[in-house]
């Protein structure tokens, strides 16, 4: 499996272009912005992507869904319940002095379970609500990885102190849906360096 990290933004956020080497077929995972660098690993690979993911709505997660959209013809899925900060992201971002332009409507919602294949690949859906309503990570468990998104970090957790977000519902998510996933899992988060869960059991403060 292709599985390529850009680190894009001013927030820098890890965005994932992730392939199947033998189809030729791809997904990207949270374009916050620098859509033509994405782009540009799209193009090395020589992936066509089908799919476009939000792990939440997010204005530094979301900022070139739009371009990545208009340039792929991708579909793009995020949790229903974050749909509404899709067309907020300008708007956000202005309160930071930065800029991002607003997403399209998803042509689908994530849902928890939901299984997505991209060629050979294939990835489940884990709802973790606490960061944002609608946050999800993204598992794949032949290969061992999980994208987290702002769920949980190496060594700490999502903030929660955003509208719509929730401590209490971020540690369950976190204990109820990660935890148990196998301790070798590698752990890839929307920002910072990668853990794995038997790690993050291990050494997280905000987990004891």
């Amino acid at each position: 499996m292709i599985f390529e990290i850009i680190v894009v933004g001013h927030l820098g956020v890890n965005c994932f272009v992730v392939g199947c080497e033998k189809s030729g077929v791809g997904v990207v995972v949270d374009p916050g912005a620098d859509g033509e660098e994405i782009l540009a690993v799209v193009a090395k690979h020589g992936l066509k992507i089908e799919k476009i993911i939000n792990t939440h709505g997010h204005f530094d997660h979301i900022g070139a869904n739009k371009l990545l959209k208009d340039t792929t013809g991708a579909e793009l899925l995020i949790h229903d319940r974050d749909t509404p900060y899709l067309s907020r992201a300008a708007e956000v971002a202005t309160m930071y002095g930065l800029k991002a332009d607003n997403s399209p409507l998803p042509d689908r919602f994530l849902t928890d379970g939901l299984e997505l294949l991209f060629g050979e690949c294939r990835m489940i859906v884990l709802h973790t609500p606490g960061h944002t309503p609608g946050g999800c990570c993204l598992y794949f468990p032949e290969e061992g990885k999980v994208i987290t998104g702002d769920t949980l970090f190496a060594e700490s957790v999502g903030r929660t102190d955003l509208p719509g977000g929730s401590a209490e519902l971020l540690i369950d998510s976190i204990r109820n849906r990660l935890l148990p996933l196998p301790d070798e899992t590698l752990v890839y988060p929307g920002h910072g360096p990668e853990s794995s869960i038997g790690h993050e059991k291990r050494h997280n403060p905000y987990l004891g």
